[in-house]
């Protein structure tokens, strides 16, 4: 038998099925009620090939380390580890940008400061808009660091995007929460929580917006009818079927952000 493979009897089922699911790696074998166990196992331990050529077409893991880059509301940012440095993560601008655009974000330091904290950040043209997310203490904490900033900074942007298309919408809100689901982009209860996946800091802005304004527009219709479909285009500046579009089609990879492999 194949190691990590996940087995799941499924009532339905007609014949043994290997599915390898895009946002985790993880393989399923589902297995009908009848089928004698140790003949779908032995069966799955010959498609070893297929697997491997399955996680092979997977995005790449993208850990959070020195140096990588991870696209924020739009923003390529370049994540950066300074030795000795400050352990709360900051915003900043490269060195190379007016040091007035700082003011802006009220957490940018100036170049002098950030050059004497790093002078890897001198011309760090690799930082493709120029900003920068920074963070000293011991290295091996720099990705729940940098984690835990991105999802509180999600919750700020999802949070006054629901506060936007909410009164646009006429309605009320009684929670915006985040998660990290692998399976949903957001949800909406009957009682006025909405929950989103942090991931969406991760997409293209026009994503993350329609997804809010789908959600919020559940506050009205708590299905997914015509009457539904057309107010979140009301609601929504620009085509929701370009967001819904976007999501199939690139949605997995931002699954893989903080993460090195298929395995973790």
């Amino acid at each position: 038998m194949i190691e990590g493979v996940e087995v799941v009897r499924h009532p339905r089922a007609r014949v043994a099925r290997l599915s390898v699911d895009p946002t985790t790696g993880r393989v399923r074998l589902t297995v009908p009620k009848r089928m004698a166990l140790a003949k779908a196992v032995a069966w799955a331990g010959e498609k070893a090939e297929w697997i491997a050529a399955q996680r092979a077409k997977l995005p790449q893991g993208r850990p959070f380390v020195d140096g990588a880059t991870v696209p924020v509301a739009d923003r390529p940012v370049r994540l950066r580890w300074i030795e000795g440095g400050s352990r709360t993560v900051r915003y900043v601008p490269a060195v190379d940008r007016a040091p007035a655009q700082a003011g802006a974000q009220g957490q940018a330091e100036t170049a002098s400061a950030m050059l004497a904290l790093d002078p890897r950040l001198r011309g760090d043209t690799a930082a493709d808009n120029g900003w920068l997310l920074t963070c000293g203490g011991p290295i091996e904490q720099f990705p729940a660091r940098i984690e835990r900033w991105l999802k509180r900074e999600a919750h700020r942007l999802l949070a006054e995007d629901t506060a936007h298309y909410a009164a646009k919408a006429g309605v009320t809100v009684a929670q915006v929460a985040i998660g990290d689901p692998k399976a949903r982009w957001g949800s909406c209860s009957s009682t006025g929580t909405i929950r989103y996946s942090w991931r969406l800091l991760l997409a293209p802005g026009f994503v993350r917006r329609a997804t809010v304004a789908h959600e919020v527009a559940h506050r009205v219709h708590m299905h997914h009818g015509p009457a539904f479909h057309a107010l979140v285009a009301d609601l929504f500046e620009g085509d929701p079927d370009t967001a819904r579009r976007w999501l199939r089609a690139e949605g997995a990879a931002l699954h893989w952000f903080g993460r090195a492999s298929s395995s973790e």
